[in-house]
């Protein structure tokens, strides 16, 4: 039989016939051990070409679906779909009391390894820059620098360069949204971008309503603004439990909610956009400001960009704040809100604090977005993500112990992992870092340092020889924990 691959305009034809043969082993059509199609098969099959096949079966090769038998052609691996039924991590329940934050030295040990080449990057949540597009942006770099050389080279005050804002506001068209220019403010970074919004929607001794776990930058921001965190439960795959925001809010005088709506950052849960919508209105009959950091909005795995909650919010309570530092240039520290309602307040809090911003890398941007190619290049940096992440998924599955609970997210390149109860997550980071083995332990993404078994692992660099080392070794140390009582 023929099959026609359908090739949608967000996927790569290698990126379906990865599907097909998935589909052909989840499905039990091909079993582990059973011969594949041969490349000129499937290339029949499929009416793609030889070299599409070999590229995806390769591909196959690296998530553990197939392997090859040197003169006898590919095979199903005896471990295909294991990762896929690897379940996902529990959800714990948390305390609805408002709590102070009180991160200590922990912030500071686990980012001093960030920037040591020596050490593997499983820890902070960084791209390689290997997926970055390096020469595009250099020649928009070029271009701007030549084209107005005095404005280059000069100040570039609060809001921001007008046409990069212009192009950030042009992007959210295809989410339905007409966002005014005006309101969009560049920050530098996303980081900056949510202190700007918390600075501008609360007072200290504040309660704000977070999401358990959280990223550990919100924390550290509500700590140094003397805020108070509320954790609300967070389920593993839909995200922030609004039932569980809706009684804190009946039962306490919550200022804001933070949320990662899309892809969370630990969990990689996504909120449907029927529960964004249900968000925005349990918020704007009490006037709660929603700061959602959307991030890794535009790195998603499936068909379609998922939607934002300001596609929702008819009353300008949502400030949605991003950046372009996992998908462009980090170093660049590019990152908007889109505050609306709080428009001024964030421009007085960003001249407070850091005034002019660079002009060079805003015209670079605003260049760089113009020319296209940002499109074309989230493709490609979609399929890395999703591969690294599905490879990652699989080796961790074969190497820590049964009991183990992995993430499956469907966008971003983080993944949240949960060990058998008794392995203590800073016990095993201090085991690693002597191996040069960076992680993120659980209890950083908690107010009441929760998830004391749990590690975020970061999947933002292409799999080599050292990442994959890295992550037996890894397994190596939770055995050895396990066997030792942790």
């Amino acid at each position: 039989m023929t099959v026609s691959v359908q090739v949608s305009s967000q996927e790569f034809l290698y990126d379906q016939v990865i599907r097909h043969v998935r589909g052909l082993v989840e499905a039990g059509t091909l079993k582990p051990g059973d011969r594949a199609p041969s490349l000129r098969a499937m290339s029949r099959q499929l009416r793609v070409s030889i070299s599409t096949v070999s590229q995806a079966y390769a591909a196959l090769q690296d998530l553990g679906v197939l392997r090859v038998r040197p003169q006898s052609g590919y095979y199903v691996d005896g471990a295909a779909g294991r990762p896929q039924d690897s379940p996902v991590p529990r959800k714990t329940a948390v305390s609805q009391q408002p709590r102070k934050v009180r991160f200590g030295e922990l912030f500071e040990e686990i980012f001093s390894v960030a920037n040591d080449p020596e050490v593997v990057p499983l820890g902070a949540a960084v791209p390689s820059v290997e997926l970055m597009p390096v020469k595009g942006v250099l020649r928009a770099t070029q271009r701007a620098a030549a084209r107005h050389p005095e404005r280059a080279i000069g100040y570039c005050f609060p809001p921001g360069n007008v046409e990069l804002r212009h192009e950030i506001a042009r992007r959210y068209v295809d989410l339905g949204l007409a966002i005014d220019p005006d309101n969009v403010i560049v920050t530098s970074g996303c980081s900056e971008a949510l202190a700007l919004s918390l600075q501008s929607v609360t007072r200290r001794g504040d309660i704000v309503a977070v999401e358990s776990p959280t990223y550990f930058s919100v924390l550290r921001l509500i700590e140094r603004m003397g805020l108070l965190a509320v954790e609300i439960d967070s389920d593993p795959e839909t995200g922030m439990c609004l039932d569980a925001l809706e009684s804190a809010i009946e039962t306490m005088d919550i200022k804001a909610v933070v949320a990662v709506l899309n892809f969370s950052n630990p969990l990689g849960s996504l909120m449907p956009d029927e529960r964004k919508q249900r968000l925005v209105g349990l918020l704007e009959p009490a006037g709660i400001p929603l700061i959602e950091d959307d991030i890794y909005g535009d790195l998603y795995f499936g068909d379609r960009r998922p939607a934002v909650a300001k596609c929702y919010d008819s009353k300008g309570l949502v400030l949605t704040c991003s950046s372009f530092s996992k998908t462009i240039a980090p170093g660049y520290r590019i990152g908007w809100v889109v505050a609306d309602h709080w428009r001024d307040d964030v421009i007085e809090w960003k001249q407070a604090t850091s005034s002019a911003m660079c002009s060079l890398p805003q015209m670079a941007m605003a260049d760089y977005l113009r020319s296209g190619e940002y499109e074309r290049h989230l493709v490609r940096l979609r399929r890395a993500y999703r591969l690294q992440v599905e490879k990652m998924r699989f080796m961790l599955a074969r190497h820590l112990p049964e009991g183990t609970r992995i993430s499956n997210p469907q966008g971003g390149f983080v993944l949240w992992v949960e060990m058998p109860r008794g392995i203590d997550a800073l016990e095993l980071l201090n085991r690693a870092l002597r191996e040069k083995i960076s992680l993120t332990p659980g209890m950083m993404f908690s107010a009441t340092r929760k998830f004391r078994n749990f590690v975020r692992v970061n999947c933002g660099y292409p799999w080599d020889a050292r990442i994959e080392h890295a992550v037996i070794r890894l397994g190596e140390l939770v055995h050895e924990m396990t066997c030792t009582g942790g």
